[in-house]
């Protein structure tokens, strides 16, 4: 099994990244404006980007201002079964996310794309704590030309 790991400060504080990561609205700011679902425990997130897929997350674990677990239960077959994990660390005044997709049965080119994507979209959320403006999907940044 191989991860994709991002790690990102964001000037905010942990109160503020772990409600992003956790409300419809705070999600639909930075990732898709087309979010849906219950975002607690138990409860199953959907994300749309219109075209380009979806991804459905169950909610496994919330401990506010540290941490947040998914289970990827519908979408791409790669994603199937992953977990998405965000832990959160005071630093300063500000955050910092150690990111973790966690459980890709092999590193194919899918996996490096999302890596990719995954790293646009912590940019995203980053702008959108500290500027007050994302850059959630359908305005995301295109990494590439054959699949976003």
């Amino acid at each position: 099994m191989v991860d994709i790991l991002h790690r990102v400060g964001i000037n905010a504080s942990p109160r503020d990244v772990y409600n992003a990561l956790t409300t419809l609205d705070g999600l639909s700011s930075w990732w898709t404006n087309d979010t849906q679902g219950r975002p607690e425990i138990g409860g199953v997130i959907k994300f749309r980007f219109g075209d380009r897929g979806f991804f459905d997350m169950k909610v496994l674990e919330l401990e506010p201002e540290k941490r947040v677990m998914w289970e990827v239960v519908d979408g791409p077959k790669e994603w199937i079964g992953t977990k998405v994990i965000w832990n959160l660390s005071p630093e300063g005044a500000g955050t910092t996310i150690r990111f973790k997709q966690q459980g890709w049965r092999e590193p194919v080119d899918f996996m490096h794309h999302c890596s990719t994507k995954w790293a646009s979209f912590l940019f995203s959320l980053k702008a959108q704590l500290e500027n007050g403006k994302g850059t959630p999907y359908p305005n995301d940044f295109l990494i590439s030309i054959d699949f976003d």
